[in-house]
């Protein structure tokens, strides 16, 4: 009898923890069922983030050498709110998974679980997870702060979607994604896999083929400053952050992702192809790779309801909006923890122990490790300890010194400032001092990333199509960073990156202290700032030496295709290959595929495709690698197409370039031109501003070319800093008798 029972209940519960066998959405899962597989994701995920952050911790605070994979994993590491995001699209991925799984046993056959969830399950699941917290818009209350200043993550800039361009969320698709289950699988996830009845070429093997370039090839551009390339990190680093999983083991399996070659999510290595020339090659040999983040997707981008499957995405740590986020943050906590609260000045927080020839250094993190501290060490009270990584608004601060360097020079611009701003308005409290030259800052990069950098990228006739007169500003225009800008066309600058980061003397001459250094020792470096002179060497390098010119047969030099985040003769990183594997793990659309989004031509031999890029013997090989050309990757074909008049893209990344900052400008309603932003007094003064005032403002370099973007064939042409205007910021002062409601009124705000 007791056994009887026994089986009774025991088949009770089974019909209570799994679906029905005819899997019909009529009869559905039981809530307790959909309760057990969301537990078990929730207890995975937890558990892995656990781990993986404990021993990722370790390995930059314990050990001597750090390894490329690790450098890479912490730097993407997504954090604050936005690691709270991913932690939830993750949960929401895991539950999935295991109903999947558990729907299989039940049909002996695979079965994505939204084909079987109904849309109140899903809703069900959307809340449980937290992804229904993350999509859901906040209200939008206008008030004189909203109408004046940018939130920190830009959320209730469109006050229509108000999480339009906003901080952690997904990227925009202007193409469907391409998954190899059409939900979550990138491209070459199954090994054999044809697209086009071609299996794909091994990523590495592209690199090796059509990015290596010999050292003969590096050639300078007669036209531009090595500026160009790092202005457009910077630039970059203002728009789009993809954080990596933060888990460093398999989900489902527990493997390792940088001690296994296994397949297995967020697990997705570079293979490593036959005869390299610079990796052994075998069955266990691979790269480590961590798939990007998932974002848990917008209401009506990338979650569907009513049984469409949920289609992965990817999160956007930073704003879309040109608003020098890389100095401020893109969340409120980041933002204040970078302020200098301490006084009413409205100032950035700095360097409490060292000055660069008493001027301004960055603050140091406050998180304890070793990955910044790969060549040097400081003496304090208690001995020596290892110099810490710099802090700011974006995580990668620290990635090379021309980047620090800049990053450094735009926060004492902001002190420069507000210490004049406060000048001028003594009755100014810490906020509003703070939130002016913020403004002002924003404006800063809107003018000089449009009048002074973009045309030398995209060229005129994509300036004159699509990026000339501002139209005002439109809500319905969505300005969120495309996912195939992100992932492929704004790194068209990888292939400007010279093999050296220039250290130029007053004379704009090699230093002779300090010289030139090989770009692969200068990653995460701050104590090369700290001890070897400060930014003005690297400031100087960067506007009087060329960058490298992109070139078909040399297009990514040794330093990032074979040394990228190499410290030691351990494997390094190769940028190229990284490139293309990100593209697939994101499911970017070929190259044919954007080519025809842009209405350009789909060519599909290689006379048709040699025509395109003006190379038959570049064509050839592309072919050969891809077997056609519908399916080679975007960036490789991007990258290797030759310029258009007067940029330094092709016409592909042109069209994507210029479509992407089109939308950036025209769906901001704080653009520095629309009506109300600023006063006309103030948009006047602003539109004097330059980069090259900027450099002589924060730095003891005296003589700077007047657009620093262009390469001067001789430095007698270089104008004295006391010739070049600064902006007038009279228009910024108040007469204190004005009341903080006529200043609204005048600092208001147009939808139109």
């Amino acid at each position: 009898m007791n056994l009887f029972i026994s089986v009774l209940l025991l088949g009770l519960c089974c019909m209570l923890r799994y679906p029905a066998v005819s899997g019909s959405k009529e009869k559905g899962f039981s809530r307790l069922f959909i309760l057990d597989a969301f537990t078990e994701a929730k207890q995975i995920v937890d558990e892995s983030y656990l781990y993986s952050r404990q021993k990722s911790l370790e390995k930059v605070r314990n050990t001597d050498f750090i390894k490329p994979s690790d450098i890479l994993r912490l730097m993407k590491q997504p954090k604050r709110m936005a690691r709270e995001a991913v932690r939830a699209a993750d949960y929401m991925e895991q539950t999935l998974r295991i109903i999947s799984e558990k729907t299989h046993h039940v049909h002996k056959r695979s079965i994505n679980a939204t084909a079987l969830l109904s849309e109140e399950e899903l809703k069900e699941i959307h809340r449980l997870t937290g992804c229904a917290a993350q999509t859901l818009p906040p209200p939008c209350k206008t008030t004189q702060n909203l109408n004046r200043y940018r939130t920190a993550n830009s959320v209730c800039n469109n006050l229509i979607n108000p999480l339009q361009g906003a901080s952690n969320t997904p990227f925009t698709r202007w193409l469907p994604p391409v998954y190899e289950d059409n939900i979550t699988q990138p491209k070459g996830w199954n090994p054999g896999r044809l697209y086009n009845n071609i299996v794909l070429p091994l990523v590495r093997q592209v690199s090796n083929q059509i990015f290596s370039t010999q050292a003969e090839n590096v050639v300078g551009d007669n036209e531009y400053t090595f500026l160009i390339t790092f202005f457009g990190q910077w630039n970059d680093h203002d728009l789009s952050f993809t954080p990596i999983s933060p888990s460093i083991r398999s989900y489902s399996n527990g493997i390792q992702c940088d001690e296994s070659c296994e397949r297995s999510e967020p697990c997705f290595p570079i293979q490593i192809p036959r005869d390299d020339p610079r990796l052994p090659s075998s069955p266990k040999s691979c790269l480590p790779f961590f798939r990007s983040a998932p974002a848990c997707g917008s209401g009506n981008n990338a979650f569907m309801f009513g049984g469409v499957p949920q289609v992965r995405e990817q999160i956007n740590t930073l704003t879309s909006f040109l608003d020098a986020g890389q100095v401020y943050g893109a969340e409120e906590a980041l933002s204040r923890e970078l302020r200098d609260l301490s006084n009413d000045a409205g100032l950035m927080r700095v360097n409490e122990r060292f000055q660069d020839n008493g001027r301004e250094l960055l603050p140091f993190s406050k998180v304890v490790s070793k990955m910044c501290a790969t060549r040097n060490r400081i003496l304090n009270t208690t001995g020596l300890e290892e110099v810490p990584c710099f802090i700011a608004g974006d995580g990668r601060v620290d990635e090379n010194i021309a980047l620090t360097s800049l990053h450094t020079l735009f926060l004492r611009e902001h002190n420069r400032l507000a210490r004049a701003l406060r000048r001028l308005n003594q009755q100014w409290n810490n906020e509003q001092i703070y939130e002016e030259a913020r403004k002002i800052m924003g404006a800063y990069h809107q003018i000089i990333v449009f009048r002074d950098y973009l045309p030398h990228i995209v060229g005129m006739d994509a300036m004159n199509r699509q990026l000339g007169r501002y139209p005002g500003y439109n809500p319905n225009v969505n300005p969120s960073i495309a996912n195939v800008f992100a992932t492929a066309a704004y790194r068209f600058a990888h292939a400007t990156i010279q093999p050296l980061i220039f250290r130029l003397n007053e004379n704009f001459q090699e230093n002779g202290r300090f010289p030139s250094i090989p770009l692969q020792t200068a990653f995460f470096t701050p104590w090369r700032i700290v001890f070897e002179g400060g930014i003005d060497p690297q400031i100087r390098g960067l506007i009087s030496r060329p960058a490298k010119l992109n070139k078909q047969d040399g297009i990514l030099v040794d330093a990032v295709r074979e040394r990228l985040f190499a410290f030691t003769s351990k494997i390094a990183q190769d940028l190229g290959s990284l490139n293309l594997q990100r593209g697939r793990d994101h499911a970017l659309q070929s190259y044919n595929a954007w080519r025809r989004f842009c209405g350009l031509s789909t060519p599909k031999d290689v006379n048709e495709l040699g025509r395109v890029l003006n190379n038959t013997d570049l064509a050839r090989k592309l072919i050969q690698l891809y077997g056609t050309a519908d399916n080679i990757d975007l960036w490789a074909g991007g990258i290797a197409e030759p310029f258009v008049r007067g940029g330094r893209v092709g016409p592909l990344f042109a069209c994507i370039i210029a479509t992407q900052f089109q939308r950036i400008r025209q769906g901001d309603r704080h653009w520095w031109e629309n009506m109300g932003v600023f006063t006309q007094a103030q948009t006047s003064a602003l539109s004097r501003v330059s980069l090259s005032r900027i450099i002589c403002d924060n730095t003891g370099i005296s003589r700077v070319p007047r657009n620093p973007f262009i390469l001067s064939r001789n430095q007698a042409n270089f104008v004295n800093c006391r010739n070049i205007l600064g902006i007038d910021l009279s228009p910024w002062k108040e007469s204190k008798d004005r009341s903080s409601e006529e200043a609204s009124d005048e600092h208001g705000f147009s939808q139109e």
